[in-house]
């Protein structure tokens, strides 16, 4: 009996010294506080940003192989040697993002395991075919400039390592933005055929551009909590509406027709009313049904088995390393 009440009273203990915790936690984040990896921080906040950060590196690593097909078939050496730059720069996103994911508590290859066996998620966008040279314009354009507008407010997260991992980011998208932009116009002012390149590449990657931004907010599990935490600074549909507002501008200056019959200015609102979003096939290719998930996930995979050589002798020399320190320690 005395046994039992003991345990009941520490247990109460627990609970109100938690509670502190968490009440003092928030108030960090509601002054604008950075949260550092050795920082208290509640179980579901570490969770969440875990899920977030390694969501967006797997989304980074499996970026590169939409455009890494066309580095050998991009139309002039100084094509290829951009679109290379920019495909080395999506590596070196996924392991900043993997390295800040790591201060959380959880390995890289934990999470590598987890995407490549199909329980952890990245960017529906990237299951998504680029049979032509304008598709590259098209991603650098659509999707690296969705990227910025949820990457942006990203800078300002409450978790230091996540926030200053994207600053550097986010400089390079901007490239990446102006990249494919530049594309898109020299193809829009080419040929006939080269601008019916260009608007069916547009048709193609508008509406799974405006689905990167996630569900429509009152559909969304994470974003209330997300946004308390200031993990998240703008809802998914604000975002979206962001998107349209900067991206409808550019396409009529290049000359394109954005694919959307309902696509009209509001003047009472300011901004651009859009159609319906098939959120259904956003469903289906999240869940691995899109038209390259398969192909995706066969090639990271083959890739992961094909480098283990490597990661095999870089933990071999870092044990030698380190006994040589060891044994020079001891002397």
């Amino acid at each position: 009996m005395y046994t039992q009440a003991l345990n009941t009273s520490e247990a109460e203990v627990v609970h109100v010294e938690d509670a502190e915790r968490a009440a003092h936690f928030q108030a960090r984040i509601d002054a604008d506080d950075r949260i550092e990896p050795n920082d208290w921080m509640p179980a579901a906040y570490r969770k969440t940003l875990t899920r977030q950060i390694s969501q967006h590196a797997h989304s980074e690593i499996v970026g590169m192989l939409p455009e890494g097909n066309w580095i050998t078939r991009a139309p002039t050496l100084r094509r290829k040697a951009a679109l290379l730059a920019k495909v080395q720069d999506e590596c070196g996103h996924g392991l900043y993002l993997y390295a800040a994911a790591e201060t959380l508590g959880s390995s890289r290859e934990e999470l590598v395991d987890l995407m490549l066996s199909g329980k952890a998620k990245y960017s529906s966008i990237f299951n998504y075919p680029t049979p032509t040279w304008a598709d590259i314009g098209a991603i650098g354009w659509l999707v690296d400039g969705a990227a910025i507008m949820n990457q942006i407010p990203l800078c300002r997260c409450s978790y230091g390592p996540y926030a200053r991992a994207m600053i550097r980011v986010c400089k390079e998208e901007s490239f990446h933005q102006r990249q494919g932009y530049e594309i898109m116009l020299t193809l829009a002012r080419g040929t006939e055929e080269q601008k019916a390149m260009a608007q069916n590449a547009l048709d193609r990657w508008w509406w799974p551009c405006l689905m990167m931004f996630g569900p429509p907010d009152q559909l969304s599990q994470h974003s209330d909590q997300s946004t308390q935490w200031k993990i998240k600074r703008f809802s998914n549909d604000d975002l979206r509406q962001k998107f349209i507002d900067a991206t409808v501008p550019q396409a009529h200056y290049l000359g394109l027709t954005i694919p959307d019959a309902d696509l009209k200015w509001n003047e009472a609102s300011g901004h651009w009313d859009y159609g319906a979003i098939d959120w259904n096939e956003f469903k289906q290719v999240l869940s691995g049904n899109g038209p390259c998930n398969r192909d995706r996930i066969a090639a990271r995979r083959k890739a992961h088995e094909e480098g283990a050589w490597v990661r095999e002798a870089a933990a071999a020399y870092s044990e030698k390393q380190q006994a040589r320190r060891t044994a020079a320690v001891a002397a």
